[in-house]
């Protein structure tokens, strides 16, 4: 069986906005062909939040979010020159057998990310 995530992780995401920072998610993003779905999407429970382009998958046995589709750039974030992701953020915490504790870090300041009306 392949593994659910083929990537070379260099880095942790994490986020300070009020869902990332409850949930405590480690993210990786990987483009759409590094992740494998064991599961199909129509057996886990999705919730969208915020501007409802983000997509949160959860196994509807245990409540775990283990992978998301990011959220798409606001009107500010491609002001600002960055460029849209289409993949997945895959929370490192849900790697069976992969170490977090000594991994590196970049914070994402996504409490102040204004979405777009």
């Amino acid at each position: 069986m392949r593994p659910p995530v083929e990537a070379d992780i260099d880095h942790a995401r994490i986020c300070n906005c009020s869902i990332c920072h409850k949930r405590g998610a480690l993210n990786f993003r990987v483009p759409n062909d590094a992740l494998t779905l064991h599961t199909p999407l129509s057996e886990l429970t999705l919730y969208e939040w915020g501007s409802f382009t983000a997509k949160d998958y959860f196994c509807p046995h245990c409540g775990i979010l283990a992978f998301r589709r990011p959220a798409a750039l606001t009107r500010g974030e491609r002001a600002q020159g960055q460029t849209e992701f289409d993949g997945w953020a895959v929370n490192l915490r849900c790697l069976d057998g992969f170490d977090t504790d000594n991994i590196p870090v970049r914070h994402i300041p996504g409490r102040d990310i204004a979405f777009d009306a």
